[in-house]
C-alpha cells in the first residue's frame, strides 16, 4: 500500500511537471489576441466610422508583397498609403433596411503610437429606418481577434456597443431620421447584456492566455503551507490588481507599458528565485508582496481595455471594466481550483518538497528571465 501511494505521488509529480514544461513552452510564443476599435458619431444626415488598427493587423488586409514587420514608421507607411487609401469600403457593410449605402468620404493616416486609423463617413437619407453594420474583415485576421464598437449620436450619448468577433461581427441601430430630436439610448437591454457577457469571456480568455501572469500565481501558490496563505495570496492579487486596472482604465494612472511588461517579468524571475532560495519552505510575509507584484499585474491587464479605447469616452467605461475584471477572477479562480488540490496532494511528499518544488521554480524563474530579456534587451 505504501508503494502505491509512493508511486501515485511520483506520477502526480510527474504530470505537474510536465504540465508546467509544456505551460512555459507555450508562454515563450503566446500572444495576446488581436485587439482593434470602431468609434461610430451619428449625426444629421451623416454615419461618422473611425477605425483603429495595430499595422500587424491592417497588414492582413494587404497582399503579401506590401506586408513588412509589425511596427510601421511614417516612411513604411507612405510607401503603402496607395494600397491602404483603397481598404476603407471593404472594412465595413453599412446597410439602412435592405439598401447597402457606399462610403462618400475615406482617409487613412498614422496616428502617434503606430497606430492606423480608417475614417470612412456615409451618407443617410432623411427617413428613418435599422441601420445594419457589419465588420467584414474580422473573419480574415487572427483568431480570437475582438474589435469594440461604440455609436454615439450628435451629443456624445452612447446608443449602441458590441464587443465583435469573427463569429459575430455585427450590430444594429435605429436611425430616427434627420429630423428626430435625438436617438433613443440603446445600450441597455439585451444588446448590452450580451456585450457585458462578450466583456467576461474576453477577460477569461486573457488571464488564460496571459501564462506570465498565471505562472506568477502559481509559483506563489507552489509555497504555500495552508489554506489560510492561500487565501491571502489570491486575495492580495485579487484586490491589488483591480485597483490598478481601474484606475489604468480610467485614465488616472498611466504607466507606459514598456515599464509595466518588463516588471511583470521580474516579479516572475524574483518569485521563482525566491521559492529556490527557501527551498520549498513559505516565506513570511508573501502576501505583501503579493499585494505590491499584484498591482504591477493589474497594469498589465488594463492594457487590453486601454487598447479598446475603453476609458476615452464618457459613459463606456464601468461596464467594460467590471465585467472585464469579473471574466479575470473568474478564470483565475478555475486554474486555481484545478491546481491548487494537486499541489496540496504532492506537498505531503517530503520529496516533492525538497526537489520537486526547486525543479519547478526553476522553471518559472527561466520563463521570467525569457520574457524580461525579451521585453527589454530584445525589445
Amino acid at each position: 500500500m505504501v508503494h502505491r501511494i509512493g508511486l501515485a505521488a511520483r506520477l502526480l509529480h510527474g504530470g505537474l511537471l510536465i504540465l508546467l514544461v509544456g505551460a512555459v513552452s507555450l508562454s515563450l510564443q503566446a500572444h495576446e489576441p488581436g485587439l482593434s476599435t470602431a468609434e461610430g458619431r451619428l449625426q444629421h444626415n451623416r454615419l461618422e466610422l473611425t477605425l483603429g488598427f495595430a499595422p500587424a493587423d491592417v497588414q492582413q488586409f494587404l497582399p503579401v508583397e506590401f506586408r513588412s514587420g509589425e511596427r510601421w514608421d511614417e516612411s513604411d507607411f507612405e510607401s503603402i498609403r496607395e494600397q491602404l487609401e483603397v481598404l476603407p469600403q471593404s472594412l465595413w457593410e453599412v446597410r439602412l433596411g435592405a439598401g447597402a449605402l457606399n462610403p462618400t468620404e475615406a482617409d487613412v493616416r498614422l496616428l502617434p503610437g503606430d497606430n492606423v486609423s480608417f475614417s470612412i463617413a456615409y451618407d443617410l437619407p432623411d427617413t428613418g429606418g435599422l441601420l445594419i453594420l457589419h465588420s467584414k474583415r474580422l473573419a480574415g485576421l487572427p483568431a480570437g481577434h475582438r474589435q469594440f464598437v461604440v455609436i454615439s449620436d450628435s451629443s456624445g450619448t452612447i446608443i449602441a456597443q458590441a464587443l465583435l468577433s469573427a463569429t459575430n461581427a455585427g450590430l444594429e441601430v435605429q436611425w430616427p431620421g434627420a429630423g428626430a430630436a435625438r436617438l433613443d439610448d440603446q445600450e441597455s437591454g439585451a444588446g448590452g447584456a450580451t456585450t457585458a457577457w462578450a466583456f467576461v469571456k474576453l477577460g477569461v480568455a486573457h488571464i488564460w492566455a496571459g501564462l506570465d501572469h498565471l505562472l506568477f500565481l502559481f509559483a506563489l501558490l507552489v509555497v504555500c503551507q495552508s489554506f489560510r496563505s492561500i487565501v491571502a495570496i489570491v486575495s492580495c492579487f485579487t484586490l491589488a490588481h483591480s485597483i490598478t486596472l481601474a484606475l489604468a482604465t480610467l485614465d488616472w494612472v498611466d504607466l507606459p507599458s514598456r515599464f509595466v511588461e518588463p516588471a511583470i517579468a521580474a516579479s516572475i524571475v524574483y518569485v521563482g528565485a525566491e521559492n529556490l532560495w527557501l527551498r520549498g519552505k513559505e516565506p513570511r510575509g508573501r502576501w505583501l508582496l503579493t499585494f505590491v507584484f499584484g498591482l504591477v499585474h493589474g497594469f498589465g491587464f488594463a492594457s487590453v481595455l486601454r487598447d479598446l479605447g475603453v476609458g476615452n469616452g464618457a459613459g463606456t467605461v464601468w461596464m467594460p471594466l467590471l465585467t472585464f475584471n469579473l471574466g479575470v477572477e473568474i478564470g483565475q479562480v478555475i486554474i486555481a481550483g484545478a491546481v491548487l488540490p494537486l499541489i496540496w496532494h504532492l506537498r505531503k511528499s517530503r520529496a516533492f518538497v525538497l526537489r520537486g518544488v526547486p525543479v519547478l521554480s526553476s522553471l518559472v524563474a527561466l520563463a521570467g528571465m525569457h520574457w524580461l530579456l525579451a521585453r527589454t534587451v530584445f525589445a
